[in-house]
Formats: C-alpha cells, sequence, structure tokens
C-alpha cells in the first residue's frame, strides 16, 4: 500500500490546482523569493510544457534555477548539462528544488595513462622515438 505524497500538509491534486503565488506561500524563504521574483518566467515555462506535450515535442531548457513547481510534474525535461541535455523525469519529490540539481554537470574524473609530454619521462621516451 503506497503512502500519498503530500508536501506541507496538501495533496498532489490540492497542490496542482493551486496558483504559482500561492504555492509560493508553502515553500522556503529563498525558493519563495525565487518564484515571486521569476513569476512570468515560471508560468511561461509551465505553458511551455504543457503545449510541448501536446504536440508531441520534447521539451528542451537550459533554464537549470527554475523552480519544480507542481504543475509540471510528470513531465519529461531535458534540462541541458552545458555539453548536452539530460532527460529528467519530474516526481513529486521535486518540488521546491531548481531543475539545475537534477542534471549534473561533473562528471567523474576517470584518469587514464599520462599522455606523451605529460611528464619528463614521456618527453624523454617521445625524443628517442624520432
Amino acid at each position: 500500500m503506497a503512502k500519498e505524497f503530500t508536501y506541507r500538509g496538501k495533496t498532489l491534486e490540492e497542490l496542482k490546482a493551486m496558483d504559482t503565488r500561492e504555492f509560493a506561500k508553502l515553500v522556503k524563504s529563498r525558493t519563495r523569493r525565487a518564484i515571486l521574483r521569476q513569476f512570468a518566467e515560471i508560468d511561461n515555462f509551465t505553458s511551455k510544457c504543457i503545449d510541448c506535450t501536446s504536440r508531441k515535442k520534447q521539451i528542451r531548457t537550459h533554464l537549470r534555477d527554475m523552480i519544480v513547481t507542481p504543475k509540471i510534474i510528470g513531465y519529461t525535461i531535458n534540462i541541458h548539462t552545458g555539453k548536452q541535455f539530460l532527460p529528467i523525469i519530474i516526481i513529486p519529490e521535486m518540488i521546491g528544488h531548481r531543475l539545475g540539481e537534477f542534471s549534473i554537470t561533473r562528471q567523474k574524473v576517470k584518469h587514464g595513462e599520462a599522455g606523451i609530454g605529460a611528464t619528463k619521462s614521456s618527453m624523454a621516451k617521445a625524443s628517442k622515438k624520432t
């Protein structure tokens, strides 16, 4: 039996029915400030998400600082990492976070062999080959 998702005492259906400014009253102060300042941007992005899914297009964005609101839950959004777009499925637990938190920009360092010229000994080997 799955537990029903709630955010600050509100169910997902109640959250989706709320206006963006009403939702801002439920989040923490830093996020509230960002929502109220980016109000038009958030509404434009939400309408873009609805429009793209009705046309069966992918939603691609560079807006890593966009706050996740209840109206975009369930959408798959391709978030830019600086190099590529990562598809992220928005789930209810992401509410109040920023999109950039879910698409990692830095990859794990994979150390291999040093290239020619990386160390003094490799320089000596390179000069002997020529």
